[in-house]
């Protein structure tokens, strides 16, 4: 039963691969997220094959393998958002999941098949894709504003021009006594309504000394008549 008990430790050990090693990868939503798996490439030799897969690695190759490489190019895969992108020849196969989802969140194993009895390098990822978040503070909704302050600055002051005029034009009217259509008719009608009131006292003179001179005349006309009736 002890040697049962060896044997059966042993063959777990050994299936279970020398070196498993794993990381917990983040990611957003619609990013694209790349998951690190390396091995030792020293020449040409130790170039091999690999796999991905979804969930833990099993005792051989990949349970529901997502891709397949030969060492120097990709074999098989099953959806073009996964790539390795790496240098395959340096040992680098890190997976590339392209335009990630929440769906693609879960744990994926890295597979690189050594040569020898259970000697294959695995090593289990833990990815988590969450949903981007959304900013409070819109840098479109800041530059709006920043383009409509110039705006309604230049809408106010225009508004005040007109209330100016308006004004002016009101009080025009009662100067003159009557509608105007525009400023300047009202002040052509104020100029013309000065020059009447200027204009009225001198005829009032010129009328005055007429009066007077006529009145001399009579005056000087009874003596020269008075004067000749004596003599």
């Amino acid at each position: 039963q002890l040697l049962a008990l060896c044997s059966t430790a042993a063959f777990v050990s050994l299936s279970t691969g020398p070196a498993v090693s794993g990381s917990v990868v983040k990611g957003h939503v619609g990013q694209n997220v790349t998951v690190p798996c390396f091995y030792s490439v020293q020449g040409p030799h130790d170039i091999t094959s690999m796999c991905w897969g979804r969930d833990s690695c099993p005792a051989s190759k990949c349970s529901r393998t997502i891709i397949w490489t030969d060492g120097w190019r990709v074999t098989e895969r099953s959806s073009s958002r996964y790539l390795l992108k790496g240098n395959l020849s340096m040992g680098d196969v890190s997976l590339t999941i392209v335009d990630a989802e929440e769906a693609d969140s879960g744990v994926y194993c890295c597979r690189v098949e050594i040569l020898g009895w259970f000697n294959d390098q695995t090593s289990n990822h833990n990815v988590v894709i969450e949903k981007a978040r959304i900013s409070t503070a819109s840098p479109h909704t800041y530059t709006s504003e920043q383009t409509s302050a110039p705006g309604s600055t230049s809408k106010s002051s225009a508004t005040v021009t007109r209330t100016w005029l308006s004004v002016s034009s009101s009080e025009a009217p009662q100067t003159a006594s009557g509608p105007c259509s525009s400023t300047s008719d009202c002040l052509d009608v104020t100029s013309n309504l000065q020059n009447v009131s200027v204009s009225l006292p001198n005829q009032q003179y010129s009328e005055n000394g007429l009066y007077i001179g006529i009145g001399l005349c009579a005056a000087l006309l009874a003596i020269l008549i008075l004067a000749l009736f004596l003599t």
